[in-house]
């Protein structure tokens, strides 16, 4: 079999091959079927790929446009591609294709930018310590037996009764505070003022402009006494209960920790003495009840360390002489006073007694019982139709805003709202006792200063910073205090007592708990107990120029001896005269 030089289309319009050459009639001979021209740079694909399959129309389409063999236009065809100068091998291996099933694959087709991802990882932080926080929640109101203001976090030290439960001591009752929420009574009649007492000064209007930008320095009194006299130590309640002029006597401190019982936190204790058909509630020398808590409610609790500056026991000193002073400071102290029926019942003759007025007055609770209670007002001013209106004045002290998480100077000014909602949240029971303590004094006006520390450290030196006033009924009434509700733990204690034979009783309110326990004890109870007295001479710390001076005199008082023991006894006092003078 010869060799085969296949079909040579003859030219006939001139030399050399013509223009379109012939096709095998084995690759479709008369028809016109171009040949696509490529470069060396070019991929060379596959005549027919038959293992490929295509995910969609978009796909087919590429794969079309990247095929060698392109049909679509045979005026192309015709033109001749250029040898490529830039000849390169190309790696015709795939790239790894990522999975096209499971979460990852879908998120990857779009890549987030930078921003995107930070957005999410802030919103699912968010979220996480939401709800940590709501967990915290939780687990504090399982921990509070649902009391609103327990801190079920307390140590062991904060968690002490106020006064030591005695062996012999008898509880006679329990009383939960959900007992106490639920109670109503309403006092028919307006009370009566039976006495006034003492003596208060005109209100210094001008502390009312006194703003963060221009504060005022706080004073100190130490020349005007304030006196805490419990309720049968006072002469003039003695001489009511002689007159048989009501059948329970207290004062309006103790009656208001009795009516803001549910929002207390910390232990306190009072002393009620039943005798023949009245009854006396007293507090103890030295009571809780003569401090001021601060940040009792507050969810952070304070350090115990009694020497540091910011613990419970430190501020609450601290607060109790701001208030003493500040009660002062904002009178005119070289102007009129306003003097009462009787001087002031517990200042001795040529002694200087603060500005403070005592109201003795008297509630009727049915027809057997009637209550009388010394209540307290600090200063007096001048009504627009020529009378005059009572004032209560009390101060709440900031001592560290890092602490409490408000800059009182920052705030005050334009968001005081905010900073009496921290302070409604932190000191919930002092401002309601305050509050009851002014209802119960018939005050037309209760001033609030707000009083800081010059420096955080320093808990001597103090500024105030403004004064706000409120109508005790409306800021009750902003508080969420009910005074029907305050009346009927009042009335409901009062029926208990009633209750009890002649004898002596003390109310403490439980530590670790939100309920109040009723002890039966000794009548010679609380009557010995210990009152601290200055230290003996010999045992207070004197300064250093003393302490020489003292030293000399009992090195001079030793040689003295020793020489006196040497005269008597000769030489056979040589050793006791060493030993008396070392």
């Amino acid at each position: 079999m010869g060799l085969d030089m296949g079909v040579v289309p003859p030219n006939p319009d001139g030399w050399g091959p013509p223009d379109v050459p012939a096709i095998p009639q084995s690759l479709g001979g008369g028809a016109s079927i171009p040949f696509a021209p490529f470069s060396r740079s070019d991929k060379l694909g596959r005549i027919a790929d038959w293992t490929r399959n295509p995910a969609g129309p978009a796909a087919f389409a590429a794969a079309s446009r990247d095929s060698v063999f392109d049909f679509t236009s045979a005026d192309d065809s015709l033109v001749a591609g250029a040898e490529d100068s830039s000849f390169r091998l190309v790696d015709a291996k795939p790239p790894p294709r990522q999975p096209r099933f499971g979460p990852k694959w879908r998120f990857n087709q779009r890549p987030q930018l930078p921003q995107r991802q930070d957005e999410e990882v802030e919103a699912r932080r968010r979220l996480a310590e939401k709800e940590r926080a709501r967990r915290d929640r939780h687990f504090q109101n399982s921990r509070s037996h649902h009391h609103p203001g327990f801190r079920g976090n307390q140590s062991s030290s904060s968690a002490k009764p106020s006064v030591d439960i005695q062996p012999d001591w008898t509880m006679r009752e329990q009383i939960p505070f959900a007992n106490f929420t639920k109670l109503s009574f309403s006092v028919a009649d307006q009370p009566e003022d039976l006495l006034l007492c003492g003596a208060v000064e005109f209100y210094d209007r001008a502390y009312d402009r006194v703003n963060p930008k221009a504060p005022r320095r706080l004073e100190r009194f130490k020349s005007r006494n304030f006196f805490k006299v419990t309720t049968t130590d006072d002469p003039v309640i003695r001489r009511l209960a002689e007159e048989d002029k009501a059948t329970v006597f207290a004062t309006d401190a103790i009656l208001a920790a009795l009516m803001c019982t549910p929002r207390s936190i910390q232990s306190w204790d009072i002393v009620v003495q039943r005798v023949g058909n009245k009854l006396f509630f007293d507090k103890r020398d030295g009571s809780q009840l003569d401090l001021l808590t601060v940040n009792e409610t507050a969810q952070e609790q304070l350090p115990e360390n009694k020497e540091d500056i910011n613990s419970a026991h430190s501020l609450a000193v601290e607060a109790t002489y701001i208030n003493q002073n500040f009660s002062q400071q904002v009178l005119h102290r070289e102007g009129e006073k306003v003097t009462f029926d009787e001087p002031n019942p517990f200042a001795s003759e040529g002694e200087e007694a603060a500005s403070v007025g005592y109201r003795y007055r008297r509630w009727k609770l049915d027809d057997e019982i009637s209550l009388v209670a010394r209540c307290e007002v600090y200063a007096v001013n001048a009504d627009p139709s020529g009378g005059r209106q009572f004032l209560t004045l009390n101060a709440l002290n900031e001592f560290d805003p890092k602490i409490t998480g408000v800059d009182w100077r920052q705030k005050l000014e334009t968001q005081r709202g905010a900073v009496l909602a921290t302070e409604l949240k932190n000191n919930a029971n002092k401002l309601a006792r305050w509050t009851a303590q002014a209802l119960l004094s018939g005050a037309d006006m209760m001033k609030l200063g707000y009083v800081s520390r010059v420096h955080p450290r320093d808990h001597y030196n103090h500024s105030v910073l403004t004064i706000m006033g409120y109508k005790p009924r409306d800021f009750a009434a902003q508080i969420n205090l009910n005074t029907a509700n305050m009346w009927g733990i009042v009335k409901s204690i009062v029926d208990i007592c009633m209750k009890f034979e002649e004898g002596k009783y003390v109310f403490v309110k439980d530590p670790a708990k939100p309920q109040v326990r009723i002890y039966e004890v000794p009548s010679d109870a609380f009557e010995n107990d210990y009152v601290e007295e200055p230290l003996p001479e010999e045992e207070q710390v004197r300064p250093l120029a003393d302490v020489d001076a003292t030293a000399q005199e009992m090195d001079a008082a030793a040689e003295a001896e020793a020489n006196g023991a040497l005269a008597a006894n000769g030489g056979e006092g040589d050793k006791s005269a060493e030993a008396t003078a070392a």
